[in-house]
């Protein structure tokens, strides 16, 4: 397979080696430095607001679905580590990247769904969590839809089946499980293949020559940006 442009570089939680991960100061950066698409993850709070973190629970162990907004803010550490809402980060990017949603939280695909609905760029929504892009899938809001795999049993045939089923579009597999006809049968569906997390370039340079679509990366200068890069 002979790739015809270099893969899409996705910052995987913004520039979490120089910049706190999933923060606004992250994603700015991540923009500055010309990056494809941003990636981050959500939770919902106990007053329905879609918000930025990777775990559930904070660093002092409260869970964020069990804090209204206001009540999160009382528990971040610092300034610099302020958990942003998805609508700012949507007000941020504001279509000069493609944004990548992983939904974390339990449940909370309708409040992304509906926050997405209005953004006016390219986005795209993914999880490990297969059955809520089902959910996700039969609300037809016209989402760009997505899994996560990580499973080294699950066959490429399993794979695709999964992407299916669910009704994605787009593959995310862990970096390892990644195959020349993993990217073929991908492709043969109308997908697309976006490895995480890719920080090796010799990695990134075999997986482009695959003709992966993307790469979720922890430093997007690491590799080389698209010609067509806006």
């Amino acid at each position: 397979m002979i790739a015809t442009s270099p893969p899409l570089r996705i910052a995987h939680r913004g520039m979490p080696l120089r910049v706190p991960e999933n923060t606004l100061a992250g994603f700015a950066l991540a923009l500055a430095e010309g990056a494809d698409g941003i990636e981050l993850d959500v939770h919902c709070t106990a007053d329905g607001v879609v918000v930025v973190h990777h775990d559930a629970t904070l660093a002092d162990g409260a869970a964020i679905a069990t804090l209204t907004l206001d009540e999160l803010g009382a528990h971040e550490s610092s300034p610099s580590r302020r958990i942003p809402t998805l609508l700012e980060v949507c007000a941020l990017v504001k279509g000069r990247a493609e944004l990548f949603v992983e939904l974390k939280g339990e449940g909370i695909e309708h409040h992304v769904a509906a926050l997405l609905f209005s953004y006016d760029g390219p986005r795209a929504v993914h999880s490990f969590d297969h059955a809520m892009i089902r959910r996700l899938a039969a609300l037809q809001r016209g989402l760009r839809l997505g899994i996560l795999v990580e499973d080294a049993a699950m066959s490429v045939t399993e794979v695709t089946d999964a992407m299916r089923s669910a009704g994605a579009l787009d593959l995310w597999p862990h970096y390892p499980l990644v195959t020349e006809r993993m990217v073929e049968e991908a492709h043969a569906i109308g997908g697309r293949v976006l490895p995480w997390t890719v920080n090796d370039p010799v990695d990134g340079a075999r997986f482009a020559g695959l003709g992966v679509d993307g790469i979720c990366t922890d430093d997007i200068t690491a590799f080389p940006p698209r010609a067509t890069h806006r």
